[in-house]
This record gives structure tokens, C-alpha cells and sequence, in this order.
């Protein structure tokens, strides 16, 4: 199973053309100091069991309290995916055994989720657009965390996560491949840092996926989306935790490929839910798919329906910040710049917001090639996001103003902006303390043309047959400056002494 899925709608089998389809659950661990029913702290780096409450530990006797912050950032999140907001939920009980589900019950939401359809607009690779629809969105508590590597005969229970906030947000089957359902979840947690409901931090488990990955023969996808019939669909295997974007690709391609060899062996997929080992890069499976019943649901008798006031969920949406969507839009009217270089931008708010700063007043198309290209490579270099960017948004501005005024070259701005990274000061002290100005002196350029010229008579006269070979004129009077003559003074100079 080493071949790979093509980024085409179709994969290609012994017997014939298959479909991939997908859905995804997204888990979302809610931005709050606290946890969804009870005070007890959230934070990352706690020792083991340092935050738990007698709630979370399931203790007899002890009563719920919803953390109303939760409600407001699910609410929060819901606008924000441009979904329905339903007044009216529920809680209920999902019953099960598991030593880090002390209650042997999790309090989740099935019958009536606190927010109902939507849809999110996602950005495919070759900049065109796709909707992903949203089924639902509702709240849950997480379980606690069980650690089987620190003993070979006994497992270990930590309950800080029990009773955390998560967010689920699940979607229609509408991606249909690794790259679109990889773009999906990367749009996602775009949105949910924007709004500041998740920080989105994949390697600490704050944002997962649950990927349903089913296949079908070639057109059988559209007769689903034309009658909405599921019959048309393949069985469906779920994929649970996948905490990276990279294996999430590399999850669905395999479960992909091993679904369509057993179909075509004259085999059936059966429902189940399983675990991606990236180490072996495959799926295994973990255990046969539980439905609704198998988890005995029923209303949770200690919590009271949800009635939201209308007036509150309007006070939420002016609150809203400016969303991915509106601000790529507003870049490039305001701004001029291409979609391409507009999402590389809103790709992280703090990339978006830097950017802007350092635009006010210059080109802003110079501004966003330093944003994405040096600054982001220094950053990724160095292993940091871009809110922990150490360069002022100024010194990129009053880098770019240099070069529009001709104080510098963009070749000379890659060495002065080495210096600016590694601390030596703004811009402009750079170029004073290293003597970095463009030399834009005609009769000193003209000097150093005649001087080439005149030790190169051959090549000189050769350039009226083959006038490209300026360029190599160019590179020597380059290199005689010290790279700071003016590129287009030197262009125009050796034009008019060559006779071009």
C-alpha cells in the first residue's frame, strides 16, 4: 500500500475508478481558566492530578455547574462559522466504562446541539474555493488522560483533562480528498484562533480530528449528493485523534488504499473505529463502531436545558472580530494584493496584523513579500510562531522605505536585514554603521563602466551581436562597487557605452 491518492476527485484500482469520502469531527478544546462544569483549573504543564475538582473526579453527590464562558465562546464559534445558533439545547449523558471517566458517563450533547448547520468557505491549494457544510457544533467534557509506559504491569490515571471544554464541530461528508480535508481543518483552526475560542495548539491536544473515511465506486458520489441517499456512499471507518495536519494526509491516504483493496478483493468494510500509527504510517483497528444506542443517551437530570436570550447571542456577534474571510477580502481592496499573497497573510492573525502595521504609508506588495518570505523563514528557522516575531513591525517598513527611495538595493536589503535580525539595530543604522548606501553617483558608476570596458574590448564589441551578454557587464560593475551601485544606472549607462 505504498502508492499514493491523487489530488484528482478519483483513484484508480485494479477494477476500476473509486471516490474517496470524508467527514470530519473536530475536537476543539474551549479557550477558558476553567472547565465545563465545575472551577477546577485548565492549563498545560500541570502535574499529574493537580486539577481536578470533586466533580471531575466524579465524587457521589457532587452537582454540575455549567461555566457560562464555555457557552459564550461555542456561541462565539458558531457565528463565527456562519452557522445556526439554536436558543434551546441540551446536555445528555453518554454512558460508558473507561478508567479515566470517573462518572462512567460523559456530558455531551446529541439531541440538541448548541449550534445547528452552516458552512465554512475553504481555500484549495490552487487558490480556488470550496464549501465544507457544518452539521453541528456541541459542547462536551473531555476524559482523563491514562499513561501505560511508566510501568510494565499497572497504568496510570491522570485527571486534569477530565472535564475539560471541548468543542465538536462535525461536517457533512463533503471532502473528498487528503488535501482538501488538510485545508478544511488548517481553515478551521484559522477561524477558532481569529475568534479566540481555541489556541489551536495541535501538539498539545487542544485541536484533533476524528476522520470518517469512506470509499465509493466513480459516480456514485454525485447520485448521493443529487437524492441524499447514503446508500450510494461506501461503509465508513473512523480514524480517531489525529493531531497533526501532516497525519491526517497520510491517515486517509492509507485508509483510502486498504479499504479499496478489500472491496476489490471481493471483501466488505466493516463500520469500526481506528487508531493512524504514524511510526508504521498505517490504520489499525481499535474497536467495532459504536452507535447512539450502544452509549444508553439520555437528557443528564442535573442540568437544565439551555434557553440562550436573543438579545445575548446579538451582544456576541457585535462582538465578533474581523474573520478570515472579511479581512483577505479587505487586504486586497485596500491594499492591492493578489488572493495568493491575501491568504498567506491571513493564513496566522498575527502574520496579518504585522503586515499591516509595517504597510502604513509604503508598497505594499514589497511589504508582504518581506512578511511572508524572510521574516516567516527566519521565524520557522528558528522554530517560532509569528506572535513570537522578536523584529518590529517598524524596521520592515523603514526597510522597504529605503529601497523606494533608492538609499539601498533589495540585494543590499538581504544583508542589511541580517544585520537588523541579529540585533544591531533599526535599518537605517545598518546601512550607516556598515556604509551599505547604493551608489547612485553616475560618475562614479561611469568610472567603473570604462574601466571594465576598457580591460574587456572583446566582450565589448561581442554585445552588438549578443546584446544579453550585458549582463555580464552588469555582474562586474556590481562586484567593482561592492554591490551598491544603482542596478538601473548601471543598466542605462552600459547601454548607452555599449550602444544598445
Amino acid at each position: 500500500m505504498t502508492d499514493t491518492v491523487s489530488t484528482a476527485k478519483t483513484i484508480k484500482g485494479r477494477t476500476g475508478d473509486w471516490e474517496i469520502v470524508m467527514g470530519l469531527e473536530i475536537h476543539a478544546q474551549v479557550a477558558s481558566k476553567a472547565k465545563l462544569f465545575s472551577g477546577a483549573a485548565v492549563g498545560f504543564g500541570a502535574g499529574p492530578n493537580e486539577q481536578v475538582s470533586l466533580v471531575d473526579a466524579g465524587f457521589p453527590g457532587m452537582l454540575p455547574t455549567l461555566n457560562k464562558h464555555c457557552v459564550e465562546q461555542a456561541v462565539k464559534t458558531g457565528l463565527g462559522l456562519r452557522a445556526q445558533i439554536n436558543r434551546r439545547s441540551q446536555f445528555d449523558r453518554k454512558n460508558y466504562f473507561y478508567p479515566d471517566l470517573p462518572t462512567g458517563y460523559q456530558i455531551s450533547q446529541l439531541y440538541y446541539p448548541i449550534v445547528g448547520e452552516g458552512v465554512v468557505e475553504v481555500e484549495a491549494e490552487d487558490g480556488s474555493f470550496f464549501n465544507v457544510g457544518i452539521e453541528r457544533l456541541h459542547l462536551e467534557q473531555d476524559a482523563g488522560k491514562l499513561i501505560h509506559d511508566l510501568s510494565p504491569t499497572e497504568s496510570y490515571v491522570d485527571l486534569n483533562r477530565a472535564g475539560t471544554a471541548l468543542m465538536e464541530i462535525v461536517s457533512r461528508p463533503d471532502l473528498r480528498t487528503p488535501e482538501e480535508a488538510v485545508a478544511y481543518v488548517k481553515k478551521i483552526r484559522t477561524i477558532l484562533i481569529y475568534l479566540g475560542t481555541c489556541d489551536g495548539d495541535m501538539e498539545k491536544g487542544n485541536l484533533r480530528a476524528d476522520v470518517n473515511v469512506s470509499v465509493c465506486r466513480a459516480g456514485n458520489y454525485e447520485k448521493f449528493k443529487a437524492s441524499g441517499d447514503f446508500g450510494y456512499l461506501g461503509t465508513r471507518c473512523e480514524i480517531k485523534n489525529v493531531n497533526s495536519f501532516r497525519f491526517i494526509s497520510q491517515a486517509i491516504q492509507y485508509e483510502a488504499r486498504r479499504q479499496i483493496e478489500i472491496l476489490e478483493d471481493g471483501g466488505s468494510i466493516k463500520q469500526e473505529t481506528r487508531l493512524f500509527d504514524p511510526t508504521k504510517g498505517e490504520t489499525r483497528s481499535m474497536r467495532s463502531k459504536e452507535e447512539a444506542q450502544d452509549y444508553r443517551y439520555f437528557p443528564d437530570p442535573d442540568l437544565l436545558p439551555l434557553d440562550l436570550e436573543q438579545a445575548w447571542i446579538d451582544e456576541i456577534k457585535a462582538s465578533l472580530p474581523e474573520l478570515p474571510d472579511d479581512k483577505r477580502k479587505r487586504l486586497m481592496a485596500d491594499y492591492g494584493l493578489s488572493q495568493y499573497d491575501a491568504i498567506v497573510l491571513i493564513s496566522e492573525q498575527a502574520k496579518a496584523d504585522y503586515f499591516e502595521a509595517a504597510a502604513k504609508g509604503r508598497d505594499a506588495k514589497l511589504v508582504s513579500n518581506w512578511v511572508t518570505n524572510e521574516v516567516s523563514a527566519r521565524l520557522a528557522a528558528e522554530g517560532k510562531d509569528f506572535s513570537e516575531n522578536p523584529l518590529p513591525a517598524a524596521h520592515v517598513a523603514q526597510l522597504v522605505e529605503l529601497i523606494e527611495t533608492n538609499v539601498i538595493s533589495s540585494k543590499i536589503a538581504k544583508e542589511v536585514f541580517d544585520h537588523v535580525w541579529n540585533g544591531e539595530g533599526s535599518p537605517a543604522e545598518v546601512v550607516d554603521k556598515h556604509g551599505l548606501k547604493q551608489v547612485t553617483d553616475t560618475g562614479a558608476i561611469e568610472k567603473a563602466v570604462d574601466e571594465i570596458i576598457a580591460a574587456n574590448p572583446d566582450k565589448a564589441a561581442a554585445v552588438a551581436d549578443k546584446p544579453q551578454a550585458i549582463g555580464w557587464f552588469v555582474g562586474q560593475v556590481m562586484k567593482a562597487t561592492g554591490g551598491k551601485a544603482n542596478p538601473a544606472a548601471v543598466n542605462d549607462i552600459l547601454k548607452a557605452k555599449l550602444g544598445l
